[in-house]
């Protein structure tokens, strides 16, 4: 199978997953500014879970550019990774609306996680099913973001029941963390040979 309609499948999921995201923000019913303050816990919410959608969508669209071919394995994978993220509108209205109470922020955070973790494991089938020397293997090198962002959202959960904002600056980092774009991959494509001219990958193992 191709991976065209993989991709294609994973935008449409991606996309329908920001519009309800939108759909949460309430318009205010009065005409000034300090009427939108009552939005304010809604708004935070929007712009933080827009830049995680907006990662992975990324990440995800540079990770699929190694994969020949799809596996079976991939394809279960990928659908694990976007149940997570198909979750994001409810974990961040239930949030929102209770102005980011204990449990509800616990959920977002188990939520972050879990995407997380299932991202990696998208990661690791694609490396299985094309080889240990495969350009996505290359590109992930030691991964150093991708072990560290699960321990701050463990540490950002557990912090949770001290002080909700704490857990929220955490997930706020880990957000600014990747959102400087991983180049990695698009370094490997850049130094594939071309017209049968010889070239090295460069080192990507950050």
């Amino acid at each position: 199978m191709g991976k065209e309609r993989l991709e294609a499948f994973s935008d449409g999921v991606i996309a329908v997953i920001i519009t309800i995201m939108v759909l949460e923000m309430k318009v205010p019913r009065g005409a000034q500014l300090s009427d939108l303050a009552a939005d304010a816990p809604v708004f935070f919410s929007y712009v933080l879970s827009y830049l995680y959608v907006g990662i992975y969508w990324n990440n995800h669209h540079h990770m699929l550019h190694t994969v020949k071919q799809v596996t079976g394995g991939i394809l279960w994978a990928n659908l694990h990774l976007l149940f997570w993220l198909s979750l994001f509108p409810f974990t961040i209205g239930w949030m929102a609306e209770n102005h980011y109470a204990t449990w509800p922020t616990v959920a977002y955070g188990l939520v972050l996680l879990l995407a997380a973790l299932s991202y990696a494991l998208l990661g690791r089938r694609i490396i299985h099913a094309q080889g240990a020397d495969s350009l996505l293997a290359k590109a992930i090198g030691r991964d150093l973001k991708g072990k560290i962002s699960p321990v701050v959202y463990v540490a950002a959960i557990a912090l949770t029941f001290v002080a909700t904002w704490i857990a929220l600056a955490l997930y706020l980092l880990v957000a600014l963390m990747w959102l400087v774009p991983d180049r990695r991959i698009e370094k490997l494509f850049g130094s594939r040979p071309a017209d049968g001219q010889a070239g090295h990958a460069p080192d990507v193992s950050e």
